[in-house]
């Protein structure tokens, strides 16, 4: 199923129990992604638990009413805060649905015929498909790594820029450690290579699985390799933090795959959030709604990059107090030299 089209990143948003997980099942499941004596064993275990809605999703379900007024209701609210934030609503389909009856998912439904739009699944064929940086140098961010037997050491993430492919000589920030690709998969089939927006898993010569950590970057050792952030600046913007921040403040920083705590070691500026002009010189601190430059230093080796080069890896949330209290780019980086890093034998070799 789709392998042989584009493959393109979708973000399925809700509230708990909101349908996500019994909509995109439920999708998958029309359009023949699941075996269908699987779906048969889950549409038992299920049934034996009192849940039907379950074979699509193991998630709660009610049946909607499919009235015309609550969707022109929602239309209307959420057009008025997607203008708010800069998009425009009139380019931007809304489909209602019915992820557990499958209403107009793929084919018209008569409980919805006062809509005249496309159906889930035509508005999904009519996503543009994004520009990919593949032109870049690699950045691939590490979401987990595995030791898979008889294969060895497998890191697994997501191409944000660049390509991999077997006999690449890859370095990892922010250790420096340095090795050969013997192999490149994703979804268990061998790739000759793999571009932006690919999540794929690439097995590693002579690498132990205690050597790579989540939040790692693998890149092309000789382009531009990544390499450890000694301090950065950014451009941030508090929005939801109950008191001041000032200097030596210390929250966790959510940036790619790494989730590490930075600390503010000088604010800069403050600036206005529309117009970027400077308002005020190294401010007191930062409240909420305030934009200000900051300088930032990692509490421990993390790996960064500038919004305008890199943005997957030039942007972050900041979370304090068990939520998000601000969220910035990256406008500039000093990096550290990578000092006593391992280099594998197959990668002095390929040098």
């Amino acid at each position: 199923m789709g392998k042989e089209k584009v493959h393109i990143n979708i973000v399925v948003i809700g509230h708990v129990d909101s349908g996500k997980s019994t909509t995109t099942g439920h999708l998958i499941y029309k359009l023949g992604g699941i075996d269908k004596r699987v779906i048969e064993r889950f549409e038992k275990e299920a049934a034996e638990m009192n849940k039907r809605s379950f074979k699509y999703a193991w998630m709660d379900a009610t049946t909607p009413k499919y009235s015309k007024a609550r969707y022109d209701e929602i239309v209307k609210e959420v057009s008025s805060y997607l203008k708010k934030v800069g998009y425009n609503p009139d380019k931007i389909p809304f489909v209602p649905i019915s992820g557990f009856e499958g209403d107009n998912m793929i084919e018209r439904s008569t409980n919805l015929d006062w809509y005249k739009g496309p159906t889930l699944l035509d508005a999904l064929d009519l996503i543009s498909e994004p520009k990919r940086p593949s032109d870049k140098p690699l950045r691939l961010p590490l979401q987990d790594v595995y030791k898979i037997g008889g294969i060895g050491t497998v890191p697994v993430g997501r191409v944000e820029t660049g390509v991999i492919k077997p006999g690449v000589i890859v370095t990892f920030g922010p250790t420096g450690l340095t090795t050969e690709v013997k192999s490149v998969e994703m979804h268990h089939e061998a790739l000759q290579e793999a571009l932006p927006g690919d999540n794929v898993g690439f097995n590693v010569k002579n690498v132990a699985v205690k050597d790579l950590k989540r939040g790692y970057v693998a890149s092309n050792s000789k382009d531009d390799p990544a390499k450890e952030a000694a301090n950065f600046t950014s451009q941030v913007i508090i929005m939801n933090h109950p008191g001041q921040i000032g200097n030596g403040y210390a929250p966790v920083l959510d940036c790619h795959t790494s989730h590490i705590a930075v600390k503010f070691a000088e604010i800069l500026t403050k600036i206005d959030r529309r117009s970027g002009k400077e308002l005020e010189k190294e401010p007191k601190f930062l409240k909420n709604g305030d934009a200000g430059m900051v300088k930032m230093i990692p509490t421990k080796p993390m790996v960064v990059e500038t919004f305008s080069e890199y943005p997957p890896l030039g942007r972050f949330a900041v979370r304090d107090m068990r939520q998000t209290v601000a969220v910035g780019v990256i406008k500039s980086v000093e990096k550290k030299e990578p000092s006593g890093a391992k280099v594998t034998k197959s990668a002095v070799k390929k040098k």
